[in-house]
């Protein structure tokens, strides 16, 4: 019998390996400048922690989260996603009663039960950055920047910026109604059509090109934003500028680099390669609203990089 690596792997090899390697001593070393502390934590979690942390409603918990009960009895989920479980770690262990923020960052395989296919698979590997316990635009901004700093470092040229808000509790329920108001007029499946209720920025992430079509002109959160949130946004905009760090206001439909001052399980960064994948990752959430951690004592910003 002739066994082959499970379906949705990418396993690294020589001479792949050591890029691999190299590419992630490269964003170590970049933490490690900003002054972050490199952690470890469980790869396998309570599944509850997941579903109070990345959200019941999200397509993660609902459809690609890989789940088991195990010998005792108890939920497990292999972890699909770092932050719920650095968080978790983090207030454990009693991290956040010392200087704020308290700043990690941690590498190793995530799991999501999703169809294979170019830049997406079932065991993918990441990256984590995690600055925890402030709101503070110059926090995400650092964020951003140990990435940037990482791919200069790695040579690279060709990728994009782009910067997007979510806003906060406040301005994004008026954006959500003006979104599902737009979205239910389109011809769309009835699977999308219950997602419009559900969690409908989703429906913006939906690269199908009969989706993505009519989802164009859908509306842009940044012309809902309040003006606290859009002092935010323009705050993390002129840092950006003055570190000489290029970006694009991402379109409607792409989740974009994402500057959030709310709870939003959806409040990314990314970067997107020529491909047009999404190469990273980094947004700020507000974990005091979350069951996850209600002793958390203010907003995380990270960053993420998907191998």
């Amino acid at each position: 019998m002739t066994f082959q690596a499970p379906k949705g792997v990418s396993e690294y090899l020589p001479p792949r390996g050591a890029l691999f390697d190299e590419v992630r001593e490269a964003f170590a070393q970049s933490a490690r400048r900003a002054c972050y502390g490199h952690v470890e934590t469980a790869v396998f979690e309570d599944t509850s922690l997941f579903v109070r942390g990345v959200g019941a409603s999200s397509d993660v918990v609902r459809k690609e989260m890989y789940s088991f009960a195990d010998r005792g009895g108890r939920e497990i989920t292999l972890r699909p996603e770092f932050t719920a479980g650095v968080l978790r770690a983090v207030l454990e262990h009693n991290l956040h009663r010392g200087a704020l923020p308290v700043k990690v960052f941690t590498s190793g395989p995530a799991f999501r039960y999703e169809r294979p296919q170019s830049g997406r698979y079932r065991q993918f590997y990441q990256f984590d950055l995690e600055a925890i316990g402030v709101e503070d635009p110059a926090v995400d901004v650092e964020t951003i920047a140990v990435a940037w700093d990482a791919y200069a470092w790695l040579g690279l040229r060709q990728y994009t910026l782009l910067l997007n808000s979510l806003g906060d509790k406040q301005c994004r329920p008026v954006y959500r109604e003006a979104l599902q108001k737009f979205l239910r007029e389109l011809d769309l499946d009835a699977e999308t059509r219950e997602r419009i209720e559900i969690n409908p920025l989703r429906v913006l992430d939906d690269n199908r090109p009969e989706v993505r079509e009519q989802t164009t002109n859908a509306p842009v959160m940044t012309d809902y934003l309040c003006a606290d949130c859009k002092t935010h946004h323009d705050t993390v905009r002129g840092l950006l500028t003055d570190l000489h760090i290029p970006f694009t206001d991402a379109p409607p439909w792409s989740a974009g680099l994402i500057t959030t001052r709310g709870p939003p399980t959806s409040s990314t960064t990314r970067c997107s390669a020529p491909s047009r994948a999404s190469a990273a990752a980094a947004g700020t959430t507000d974990y005091r609203r979350r069951s996850v951690a209600r002793r958390c004592p203010a907003s995380a910003s990270r960053s993420a990089l998907t191998v």
